[in-house]
């Protein structure tokens, strides 16, 4: 299963000279970084990205996280996926631009994103 994290050009830039993405400032306020399923990911754009132009669409396998992810109650009762620790950049999947459309951000097709 892939799971999706929603972050600025310039804070994965950064994580990727570390190897390391240690989370927005909102992920290291809360403690865990904010990921969502494929299911979820245009509520969380329209919720905490609306507007924002500078976004990358990051995706993982979930199996490739360990321990670290955790499965918990948020909007509504749905279970989100949560990684108690870091993400390593060259585990990522793929990572794909997420640009904004005149109708909030246009979605790369998930199953064909490379």
């Amino acid at each position: 299963m892939f799971i999706f994290k929603i972050c600025r050009q310039l804070e994965w830039k950064e994580s990727q000279q570390t190897g390391v993405y240690l989370g927005s400032d909102d992920d290291r306020r809360d403690g865990f970084i904010h990921l969502s399923t494929s299911a979820q990911l245009h509520g969380t754009a329209a919720k905490h990205f609306a507007g924002r132009k500078d976004l990358l669409l990051i995706c993982y396998e979930t199996g490739d996280l360990g321990d670290s992810l955790r499965w918990e109650p948020s909007r509504g009762g749905a279970l989100f996926p949560h990684v108690y620790g870091t993400l390593n950049t060259g585990d990522a999947r793929w990572v794909q631009p997420l640009p904004l459309g005149p109708d909030g951000h246009i979605f790369p097709a998930l199953e064909e994103a490379k």
